[in-house]
């Protein structure tokens, strides 16, 4: 396994960046615009049938792992056979238990939620599109420990393009939920082809005990800060599925979805290249400073004002498609899940680089704490406030976000007001003005790709004037690496 000096960690993490976004941006929107066309076709139980039932699925698939490919990623020293071996092992070990308990619980699912032949079937697919999914783990681990985001990418654009493709084609033929189960599978079977052609690894079984004891004294704290994050949000949503008609949880659904687009676009990506790259500069605290501050900057500069324009637009857009009336009860709950939204973008890249430098229990702390905070919060959210109240809890707890700063600080010397001041101030001014002019100007579909397109030019012309030295030097920096490539 390759050994890289900061030029390089720099180099090929950029050019990460590039790929993921270069490879992925085109298919994402894509992507949010098939989600757009699936809310006219589907009704709002739909969605919420999908929501529930892929919930479930990635609950059980915590059980899963116990930490061990991101401890693969995290390990400073070179990996070795018998590493891959043991993870595989343990992990597939894992794998086919919950996979058989799962399909066993079958009826138990549908008696639960009371679904139809079409839901059980989405339930059993998305089991077995688990079971593929664990088998791309090896050649995963192994394109992130050399930072070849370019390969790492095309799995997740095939799989991407043929849900997409194959779910609305289903859902314009009336197929419903099955639209679902079809896509899934097709998705399972094409991303592991694909991942396997691009990294092959060549399966073996084997167990090591001073591998996995090795590996397992970071990857359970760093599995039971995930198992949290789980019980945190998908254990959430099988609750409230039990608690809310189908509609409500659809309602959520979509406008989580919604808000949580610049998240995926973004931070996704973002965290794919954040997350081995501070774990490869871990020993040098100046680099790793200026990483840090480099990643809030980046991510801050787009998402801030994507889910500012996501919350002004989305009412405007109800009103000009008369099929999209039937969202409007989610407009409140999509407003409380974009400040959730905006918050994490500045949490979530200090929580990997605090996973990344070894602080994994300090992690896990927040995490109880979040876990803890949201099983309390909502079920009283939900009760005063009905279905609005999950994302009213969600943008409520987001705000921990400045004790995640003063944590992070003490661990990290970095200073977290100057990367995301000027795309906070960009944001605002460019809110305001589209605030201000949208009532008058989003008569239909082109007006509204008009305003986007004015309120993108405002935005990044205001971060221009506010930043043009630090852009101007970023642009260099970017090019030089490009250059040395």
């Amino acid at each position: 396994m390759e050994e890289f000096d900061v030029a390089t960690i720099a180099r090929r993490s950029i050019h990460g960046v590039v790929a993921l976004f270069s490879r992925t941006f085109i298919i994402q929107i894509i992507s949010q615009i098939v989600g757009l066309l699936l809310t006219i076709y589907l009704v709002p139980s739909d969605y919420g049938i999908f929501f529930i039932v892929s919930s479930v699925i990635v609950f059980l698939s915590y059980f899963s792992d116990v930490g061990l490919a991101a401890a693969l990623i995290q390990k400073k020293e070179n990996i070795t056979e018998d590493e891959l071996k043991t993870t595989f092992t343990i992990q597939q070990a894992l794998v086919i238990s919950v996979v058989m308990i799962a399909l066993s619980s079958s009826q138990f699912i549908s008696a639960f939620y009371n679904l139809e032949n079409e839901g059980i079937y989405l339930y059993q697919a998305l089991v077995i599109a688990f079971f593929m999914s664990s088998l791309k783990t090896i050649p995963s681990v192994i394109l992130e420990r050399k930072l070849q985001f370019k390969k790492l990418v095309i799995p997740e654009i095939v799989e991407t393009f043929s849900f997409n493709f194959i779910v609305l084609l289903l859902a314009i033929k009336g197929f419903g939920v099955s639209s679902f189960t079809f896509a899934v599978l097709a998705r399972g079977i094409l991303g592991l082809v694909t991942i396997y052609a691009i990294s092959p690894w060549r399966i073996r079984v084997g167990f090591s005990k001073d591998a996995a004891k090795r590996l397992l004294s970071y990857g359970i704290p760093f599995q039971a800060n995930s198992l949290l994050a789980l019980i945190k949000d998908n254990l959430l949503i099988v609750y409230l599925g039990k608690v809310l008609p189908f509609a409500q949880v659809g309602y959520i659904g979509v406008a989580q979805k919604l808000a949580f687009a610049p998240l995926r676009l973004v931070m996704d990506n973002v965290i794919r290249i954040m997350f081995p790259s501070f774990a490869r500069l871990a020993h040098d605290k100046n680099h790793l400073k200026i990483a840090v501050e480099k990643s809030l900057f980046a991510v801050s500069l787009l998402i801030f004002p994507s889910v500012i324009g996501i919350v002004i637009l989305m009412p405007h857009l109800i009103n000009i498609i008369p099929k999209y009336q039937k969202w409007e009860p989610a407009l409140l709950s999509l407003t409380f899940f974009a400040i959730n939204a905006a918050l994490s973008s500045i949490t979530t890249p200090l929580t990997n680089a605090l996973n990344a430098i070894g602080k994994i229990k300090v992690t896990l702390y927040l995490m109880v704490f979040w876990t803890v905070s949201t099983w309390v919060l909502t079920p009283l959210a939900i009760l005063f406030y009905g279905f609005n109240g999950v994302a009213g809890v969600s943008a409520g707890i987001a705000t921990s976000v400045i004790a995640v700063v003063f944590i992070t600080k003490r661990y990290i010397e970095f200073d977290v007001l100057k990367p995301i001041t000027k795309p906070f101030v960009a944001s605002f001014v460019m809110g305001v003005i589209l605030y201000t002019i949208a009532s008058s100007l989003v008569l239909n579909i082109f007006t509204l790709f008009i305003v986007m397109v004015f309120s993108g030019a405002v935005y990044f012309g205001l971060l221009y004037l506010l930043g043009k030295a630090e852009i101007k030097s970023d642009i260099q920096f970017i090019a030089k690496q490009f250059k040395k490539f």
